[in-house]
Order: C-alpha cells, then structure tokens, then sequence
C-alpha cells in the first residue's frame, strides 16, 4: 500500500520517513487541491494603509481590474508583513457595500445631498480656494511685507503619508496660507 493511500495522517507519520509531521505525511488529499485567494490575480500593487500614519505596506492583488484581496506586504521596512485589525480589513473600503462612487454636495442651508459629476466639484473647489485667497490676502501687516492668505487653512489627517504631507505643504505654502498642520489622530 502507498503512503499517500493511508487515510490517517498520524499512520503515514510514523510509517513514512516524515517523522515530525512537517511535510506529505499531514497533509491530506484535500488540501492538495487548495489554492491560495490570491493565485488567481492578474496583477499586485504595492499600496499603504489608509488607515493610521504608520503607514504599514500593503499588496493589493487584482483581477479583472478588480480589488480581489489585500493583505500586509512582507517587503514593507515598517510593518514587514503585519497590518492590525483595521488594516486586515481594508478590503471593504473598495469593494463594500457603503462606498460612495460620486461627489457628494450639500448646498449652505440646505438639508440633503446632491449628486456632482467630479469635474463640477473640483472646479468649486477651485474657484473657492482663489476666491477665499483673495479676500483673505495680506500683502503686509503692522507695517511688515507678509504677502499670506488668511483666508483658508489646511489640516491634514491620519490617512496622509509623509510624501503626500510634503506636497500639501508646499501647494499650500505656495497658495500663501500659513496654518497648514497635520494631525495623525484625526
């Protein structure tokens, strides 16, 4: 009789040459055929959590242009490998029932929500951000050249890397504003 025929894997430990249990010997015929969630994908992208300011590695496995499964990336220097519990489930941020997939506005005053294509919203963005530079400009102050904007500020939040914190600053820096912070807890 053939080893891999023996129905029990503790027989096939200790009657084949796989005495501690590590290889063929425990393994059933089942779980030869099992394949591992991300076998199938066509592609791998290296991402960040969105999550907390650590900024542990993530591979995002795709297939069919679709997010099929993520999960913490062994090559990542911060988090080798491990996400937490937030960061394990960061798969439903793409593909959850709740995630919006338009602009979202909600005129002053009003009570509801109104759909925006993203070309709309970001041209108010826009005209707002110039409009606020301008009515908050100070060319100076108490006699002092401050060439700045008093007219809008920037508070960046927990979900911003070090890279994307480094371009805020300097659009922002550039705008004139000089309340720009950044505060990982929020």
């Amino acid at each position: 009789m053939n080893l891999k025929d023996v129905p029990w894997p503790l027989l096939r430990q200790l009657a084949g040459p796989d005495k501690l249990g590590r290889g063929m010997a425990v393994k059933s015929a089942g779980s030869q055929r099992l394949r591992a969630r991300t076998a199938e994908s066509d592609k791998v992208v290296k991402s960040i959590c969105p999550y907390c300011a650590v900024g542990c590695g993530q591979n995002v496995y795709v297939q069919d242009e679709k997010v099929t499964q993520i999960e913490g990336d062994p090559d990542s220097p911060v988090s080798r490998g491990r996400l937490c519990p937030k960061g394990s489930a960061s798969l439903q941020l793409t593909t959850g029932d709740s995630r919006q997939y338009q602009v979202l506005y909600r005129r002053p005053g009003g009570t509801g929500w109104e759909s925006l294509d993203l070309d709309t919203a970001m041209d108010m963005i826009a005209d707002r951000v110039i409009d606020a530079r301008r009515k908050g400009w100070q060319e100076e102050y108490q006699g002092r050249r401050t060439r700045r904007t008093m007219g809008f500020a920037s508070l960046g939040g927990a979900t911003l890397d070090n890279e994307e914190n480094y371009l805020i600053k300097k659009l922002f820096t550039a705008l004139g504003a000089v309340q720009i912070e950044n505060q990982a807890r929020i």
